[in-house]
C-alpha cells in the first residue's frame, strides 16, 4: 500500500501542475511546475521525503529507461537535424560544460556554507 500511496503523491503533484500550465496565461512547462511545486511541498514540510523516497529512487535509478523516445524520435528526424550537426555538438558541449562549472561552484559555496555554519556553532 506503501507503493500505492508514493506513486499517488507523485501523480496527483504531475496532475495538477497539468491543471495550473492550463491556468496560467503564459506558456510554462508542467514538469518545472511540477518540481516547484514538489520542492515548496517539502520545504513547508506539508510533505516529507519519507513520502515518496522508494518510488523517487526507483525513477531516478531508471531515469534513462525514460530517454528511449526522446532518443528514437532524434534519430526519426536525423534528416532534417543533419544539416544542423556541429551547432548541436557545440551546443551540448557548451551547455555541458556551463552545467558541470554551475554545480562545481554551487557545491563548493554550499560547502563553505555548512563549513561557516558548523564553526558558528563551535563557538557559541
Amino acid at each position: 500500500m506503501k507503493i500505492v500511496t508514493q506513486v499517488g503523491i507523485i501523480f496527483s503533484i504531475c496532475w495538477i501542475s497539468q491543471i495550473i500550465e492550463k491556468l496560467l496565461p503564459f506558456s510554462f512547462p508542467a514538469s518545472v511546475i511540477g518540481m516547484i511545486l514538489l520542492f515548496i511541498l517539502l520545504c513547508v514540510h506539508i510533505l516529507k521525503v519519507d513520502h515518496i523516497r522508494e518510488k523517487s529512487d526507483f525513477l531516478l535509478e531508471n531515469m534513462a529507461f525514460f530517454f528511449i523516445p526522446a532518443g528514437v524520435s532524434i534519430i526519426n528526424y536525423f534528416d532534417v537535424l543533419k544539416n544542423w550537426v556541429v551547432q548541436l555538438i557545440v551546443i551540448c558541449v557548451v551547455s555541458t560544460v556551463v552545467t558541470f562549472a554551475v554545480t562545481a561552484y554551487s557545491m563548493k559555496l554550499a560547502l563553505h556554507l555548512m563549513q561557516k555554519k558548523k564553526s558558528g556553532r563551535a563557538k557559541e
